[in-house]
């Protein structure tokens, strides 16, 4: 695994053993920092359930003002740590070692708005609902945020009518997808 693009192209990442973490593979990060490049210059990326930090740190990489990195798992936190050193972007990141709804809240108390808050939670466990019910209430997102959730192929949204955000697109691959999430627009 490494870092496709931007001033820290071509590093490798760290990942920790085990089946803690699923990192997602650099042909997947590719094709979605290919649909989020417009956006990503000066911006803010939430990064939940980070694992290795691979994500944020392409974010960080590709010109992203700065990251904050949520990771409960303590090895996998360390390796972000390791990441973020060895690719030299540790002064733009944030590492928040709490559960992910602890770090919303925390999040929320600071009043930082993201522009990208990306999650790639345990598959089946209903996390999904659970956070996306979280910043549909809060001060995370502002009218341009973009959600995007990495989940498996049968993971669908039924539940989001009525929070205030709506799906404006979905993209799959072979064994997952990236389900884009933004606030409904009002009329």
């Amino acid at each position: 695994m490494r870092v496709i693009a931007g001033k820290a192209r071509h590093l490798k990442l760290k990942t920790i053993e085990g089946t803690a973490t699923r990192p997602t593979t650099d042909r997947i990060k590719e094709t979605l920092f290919n649909i989020l490049s417009f956006r990503i210059e000066g911006s803010l990326f939430l990064d939940l359930f980070a694992g290795s930090g691979a994500i944020g740190i392409e974010a960080l990489s590709r010109g992203a003002k700065e990251a904050v990195f949520v990771e409960n798992n303590r090895r996998a936190a360390s390796c972000i740590r390791e990441n973020l050193r060895h690719t030299h972007l540790e002064e733009q990141a944030d590492l928040i070692q709490k559960d992910v709804m602890t770090a919303l809240c925390l999040l929320e108390s600071r009043e930082t708005q993201f522009d990208y808050i990306f999650m790639d939670p345990p598959y089946g466990k209903g996390w999904e609902q659970k956070v996306l019910s979280f910043p549909a209430t809060s001060f995370l997102c502002h009218d341009d945020t973009v959600i995007i959730v990495e989940s498996d192929l049968e993971t669908d949204f039924p539940w989001l009518e009525g929070t205030g955000f709506v799906i404006s697109r979905e993209k799959r691959y072979k064994t997952n997808k990236h389900t884009f999430i933004i606030k409904e627009a009002h009329t």
